[in-house]
């Protein structure tokens, strides 16, 4: 079935894209991933390699925030815990040599279609976080600012997980963000 070529090929191209980035990724290595013939590849993506890495990343933003917008919880420790809960593993993977494609593809030289891309990943990541935050009584513009800081912390998390080869820097971070949350809304632990 071709969907299913295009959408093998296209995991392969993520996963490529969480280790390598764009520069460290080959045809080769997604042809052999995804098990696809040679022929595929200009087939499902005539663009060549940006389209892929674009489609890529794309669908890679479009599941994260489908993951943000569908977290549990009915308080803003409730929303950070289960956020910091839902990227744990993601960041794990960073400190085996993982990443986010997504910020994979902000680096490429010449590659404002894809910074694009990213940023429209990274808003629709923000404003989905920001969106469940408003759910539990968090004002919009302060649920806008606490949503931006939790993408960054996962971000930044990235990176210095994967730099230091441990998950811990994302657990220091995680615990003083829990406790910040915990103290900026302490009437809202117990529902009321």
């Amino acid at each position: 079935m071709p969907n299913d070529t295009k959408a093998r090929m296209i995991d392969a191209a993520l996963g490529a894209l969480q280790r390598r980035g764009v520069a460290g990724m080959s045809f080769t290595e997604i042809l052999e991933a995804s098990g696809a013939a040679r022929g595929a590849i200009y087939h499902h993506f005539p663009g060549g390699k940006a389209e892929l890495v674009a489609e890529a990343a794309s669908r890679n933003g479009q599941h994260v925030r489908s993951q943000l917008a569908a977290l549990p919880g009915d308080t803003p420790a409730a929303i950070v815990d289960n956020f910091l809960a839902a990227v744990r593993p993601v960041v794990a993977a960073s400190a085996r040599g993982g990443g986010c494609a997504v910020a994979a593809i902000t680096v490429e030289p010449d590659g404002d279609a894809l910074r694009h891309i990213a940023g429209t990943a990274f808003t629709s990541w923000t404003t989905a976080l920001a969106e469940r935050l408003a759910t539990t009584g968090v004002e919009p513009t302060e649920a806008l600012d606490l949503a931006t800081a939790l993408i960054c912390l996962l971000e930044g998390a990235h990176i210095l997980c994967r730099a230091a080869g441990t998950l811990e820097p994302f657990e220091q971070t995680a615990r003083a963000a829990t406790g910040l949350i915990r103290s900026r809304y302490p009437h809202h632990e117990d529902g009321r």
